[in-house]
């Protein structure tokens, strides 16, 4: 599959949970950055609106053929760095909604 790709995490995170959460993603986009095919990436926070989902973060990717190379470094870092997202998601109250998406045709 060609052409630009993204992947789009929306979250809700407990004001509690926010510097722990901050600090996983950072090192997880450390992870993204150093990835062939990578492009961009942004966190954003929620400063105003009705919205649920209080953090999102967006990865841009040359192509959706990166994603499982991808995908295996991210869970090696993970392993290497002894952190499960699940459990702390869990520990933590976090929900997510995770996704790819690519641009629309115009």
């Amino acid at each position: 599959m060609s052409g630009a790709f993204y992947r789009v995490d929306k979250f809700i995170v407990p004001a509690a949970a926010r510097e722990e959460f901050l600090v996983n993603v950072m090192m997880t986009h450390k992870v993204l950055e150093a990835q062939d095919g990578f492009i961009d990436h942004t966190v954003l926070e929620q400063v105003a609106g009705p919205g649920e989902f209080n953090f999102v973060t967006i990865a841009q990717w040359k192509s959706a053929d990166v994603i499982e190379r991808v995908r295996a470094a991210v869970a090696a870092a993970h392993k290497a760095a002894n952190f499960d997202p699940q459990e702390m998601f869990a520990r933590l109250g976090i929900r997510a909604d995770i996704a790819s998406y690519k641009p629309v045709a115009a």
